[in-house]
């Protein structure tokens, strides 16, 4: 019986023919794919970019100096990533591109977790953004009614750095200029019936 041949590495190409009901990323020449989001996951990105965007981005009650994007596709080199919410300080991106994809990697991103894209947010894409330089990760998980903060090191490693859970008033960096009310985030999601 001869070897298997060689499966060639999925190309940007093979991502742009994936159905557009499905999120795609290409992930070290694999593609992987995902149906789109429940509502508790869109529920909480949403709260949180509403809650962050008023007083970083448009500067109201908080600094400003920041651009917020929802679902953006990132080119960090070879690797296509869809974060859930990332945010760039603008003197790194003093104004948004008008390409459909960002190739300049974000200062913070934000992954929303949920059941079918858990362990694929942390064991792919953490790396992939650790690499690229993204200096601040969180991981939000609407469900367990958590927030996890990452720091990146020196050699390119995160560290966790802050971990929040259930209905806490928070300083989260890099945003810890404004509380946070992680009640507002989960309020709007069901609880689990047992």
């Amino acid at each position: 019986m001869g070897q298997p041949a060689a499966q060639r590495p999925a190309t940007y190409a093979d991502l742009e023919a994936v159905p557009s009901h499905l999120v795609a990323e290409l992930i070290h020449g694999v593609l992987h794919t995902f149906p789109r989001p429940a509502m508790p996951h869109g529920a909480a990105a949403t709260a949180l970019s509403m809650d962050l965007g008023s007083p970083f981005q448009r500067g109201r009650g908080g600094p400003g100096g920041w651009w917020f994007v929802l679902e953006p596709e990132l080119h960090l080199g070879d690797d296509v990533v869809v974060p859930d919410l990332a945010g760039w300080r603008r003197e790194r991106m003093p104004q948004m591109p008008r390409a459909p994809f960002v190739t300049l990697p974000p200062d913070w991103l934000c992954e929303v977790l949920s059941p079918s894209t858990a362990t694929h947010d942390r064991l792919r894409k953490m790396p992939v953004y650790a690499r690229a330089g993204v200096t601040w990760l969180w991981l939000l998980d609407p469900l367990a009614r958590s927030l996890e903060v990452f720091h990146l090191l020196e050699r390119k490693r995160y560290a966790q750095e802050q971990t929040f859970l259930e209905g806490e008033v928070v300083r989260a960096s890099p945003f810890d200029a404004i509380e946070l009310d992680l009640t507002a985030i989960w309020e709007s999601i069901a609880p689990e019936e047992g």
